[in-house]
């Protein structure tokens, strides 16, 4: 069968930016149009025909119209999307990419796997994963504000104009007017062993993603591999890949640090029906792995899990972690013999929430009783995982300020060892610093605020050796949201964002939010529907945001999904582990990125920090307000590009300062 032939580029100028836009001729075969692919940064909805009608463009660094073009350092993970057309549908595909190989005889390679096999990676660099798409019926209104209409992602915008007598940019139209309304948005990375064969429906895409693990011992050097697309077997397309391996190495310790909730009980509800099984029974032995593999999962990620207090994960063994945390922290668990391999094999986890939310149950405890049991968790660690970072967390988003600083108080005082348990709380950085200044680590999220106020406050905290500043979540236009719909740039901005203030810890509040008690809509048909927070949704008159809520979000607390759905059978795939969501794999580039930037910022630190300034001129508390007296919004556009060029083009160049002679 004739593939393709050459791309017809066209080059066309807005607001002084030259774009491309390639059009391809329809390939001779009747079901598949057209074949194309970018790094993923840019969501292909489900229903875009983007290559088969020419009015979109495809040409971008990773696809030059005919070939993928990649590069990455070692113990990276580098991705590409393949995107599959048809306008009238095609059914029996199948997609095969088993191999990269350089002219040194190095290889990077796939490897078949069976049901719970995808779990193990010590064969496998090379990891293809079908998408699945969730529809967007409603903005996240818990992510994005909307008094001012730049502060919504692009692609749902409506058309706006700014006003008269203020900075204000205001919206016309209503929820039909945003150009994704409705649209099914790329969202979970379900390994493509479990959909062998697929079909697209008419006037429809599929997407096929890859993830490229560039081990330690890999030679630098151009890798070339191809993607096989057949359908019935019979080879359609052969897509060429070609992989620029660099010669240095990121470290298996990110220099962005992490830390993402999870919940045994949301975990085991899904996966056994039961969500709090008996100790040492087979089944609650069952949910003990499938816990490790949402560990491994995150660890592939860069991501550093905390998770439930002694008691839920398993008996309450006072003053110290559960038996099966002592694998995670000492690096034991993400090794080969557990079918590991990856980013940061063999290295602990790095993090360690003691009493998560506010968990502990010794809260109403006498001063001397705080004493002695942080004087336990102190020795323990000191004895068992001396490199892990631990706290305890006092409360989460407590109005009760004064009741914090004076647990933060008695830690402080502690005549013993238990004085080396740093105290936790989530609260706005001014408020801990004139009312709770003892308190070890502050957590605090940020829409906006009084840039010189946060600034001073922020340099405090992290040069200070004690304290330590965290903070969590994300809000345009500060950071790039978690929400499904926010552009695919979102979490590799948030990554920079990190660097750039130097924020010692990134926190999200929960990966495993299966069961949205706090909105009381109950279990969530994950693989259905995006929402995933707050409750029953409504359609307000004019119909300006679509079905939302004042606390509406999708994707809101889960970034990695049941592999097995006892709720929702009909969307389980039997297996006992995890499914990614592609924002995990958005937020590990900017990770990753950081690595970048922190290899780089040691050869040439100016040239570092003239690029972070040009890719987020103004992040966090820099966005600043309107006005100071109420210091709760700003009317601006986000600072930073959602062009996945613009960020890739920034990456290569810290290559070529990390690899300068």
């Amino acid at each position: 069968m004739p593939l393709m032939r050459s791309a017809v580029v066209r080059i066309f100028f807005v607001a002084g930016l030259a774009l491309t836009q390639t059009i391809h001729p329809r390939t001779v075969c009747a079901q598949i149009t057209a074949f194309w692919a970018n790094s993923g940064d840019d969501k292909v909805a489900q229903d875009e025909q983007r290559a088969t009608s020419g009015s979109t463009r495809t040409i971008s660094r990773a696809w030059d119209g005919e070939t993928i073009q990649l590069f990455g350092a070692r113990n990276e993970v580098v991705s590409f999307n393949l995107v599959l057309e048809s306008t009238a549908g095609a059914s029996e595909l199948s997609v095969s990419f088993d191999v990269l190989a350089s002219s040194a005889a190095e290889f990077l390679r796939g490897a078949p796997a069976v049901g719970n096999e995808v779990f193990d990676w010590t064969r496998r660099q090379i990891e293809l994963f079908y998408v699945r798409y969730l529809p967007i019926r409603g903005l996240s209104l818990i992510a994005n504000a909307t008094y001012d209409e730049r502060l919504i992602p692009y692609r749902f915008r409506r058309p706006w104009t700014k006003d008269l007598f203020s900075p204000r940019a205001s919206g016309h139209g209503q929820w039909s007017d945003r150009p994704d309304h409705d649209r099914p948005y790329p969202e979970i990375a379900v390994p493509l062993e479990f959909h062998p064969r697929f079909n697209i429906p008419p006037h429809s895409n599929q997407s096929i993603w890859a993830d490229i693990y560039i081990p330690k011992r890999s030679a630098p050097g151009l890798y070339r591999g191809t993607v096989e697309v057949r359908q019935r077997g019979r080879s359609i397309r052969a897509v060429p890949v070609q992989l620029r391996v660099h010669a240095f190495t990121l470290p298996d310790m990110p220099s962005a640090k992490t830390m993402l909730y999870y919940t045994a009980s949301d975990i085991s509800k899904r996966f056994l029906g039961n969500a709090f099984p008996d100790f040492n029974t087979p089944e609650e032995k069952k949910a003990r792995l499938i816990r490790d593999r949402y560990f491994m999962l995150a660890h592939r990620h860069r991501i550093s899990l905390i998770g439930d207090v002694p008691g839920s994960d398993c008996a309450d063994l006072g003053d110290q972690p559960c038996p099966e945390w002592t694998p995670r922290l000492d690096g034991s668990l993400f090794s080969s013999a557990n079918g590991y391999a990856g980013p940061g094999e063999n290295t602990g986890n790095n993090v360690y929430s003691i009493g998560t939310y506010g968990a502990w149950n010794w809260k109403k405890s006498v001063r001397e009783d705080l004493w002695r049991h942080a004087d336990n968790w102190v020795d323990w660690f000191t004895r068992n995982s001396p490199s892990t970072e631990y706290f305890l967390f006092l409360i989460d988003e407590s109005p009760d300020i004064a009741q914090i600083e004076q647990w933060a108080q008695w830690i402080f005082n502690n005549p013993g060892k238990g004085r080396q348990l740093r105290s936790f709380a989530t609260m706005a950085l001014p408020t801990a610093a004139s009312r709770a200044p003892t308190l070890d680590i502050v957590a605090s999220t940020i829409g906006h605020g009084v840039a010189a106020q946060w600034e001073g406050l922020s340099a405090r905290y992290t040069r200070d050796l004690r304290k330590r500043f965290f903070m969590y979540n994300g809000h345009r236009p500060a950071s790039g949201s978690f929400a499904t719909e926010d552009d695919g740039v979102a979490l590799r901005e948030l990554a920079w964002g990190q660097y750039k203030k130097g924020i010692n810890r990134w926190f999200y509040w929960h990966s495993t939010y299966y069961n949205d008690y706090q909105g009381a809509a109950g279990d969530t048909d994950l693989f259905q529907q995006a929402r995933t927070y707050g409750g029953k949704p409504s359609v307000k008159q004019p119909n300006l945001y679509g079905q939302t809520s004042a606390t509406y979000g999708n994707g809101d607390g889960v970034l990695m999904y049941p592999g097995t759905d006892k709720m929702y059978p009909k969307s389980s795939y039997d297996v006992n582990g995890p499914l990614a969501s592609l924002r995990l794999k958005y937020w590990r580039r900017g990770i990753q990125d950081v690595d970048y930037l922190t290899l780089a910022a040691i050869r040439d630190p100016a040239a570092v920090k003239k690029i972070v300034n040009q890719m987020i001129p103004k992040v966090l508390w820099e966005v600043g307000v309107y006005n100071a007296s109420d210091p709760t919004f700003q009317y601006t556009d986000i600072s930073w590009t959602p062009n996945a060029d613009a960020w890739e083009d920034a990456r290569l160049s810290l290559a070529k300062i990390i690899e300068r002679p």
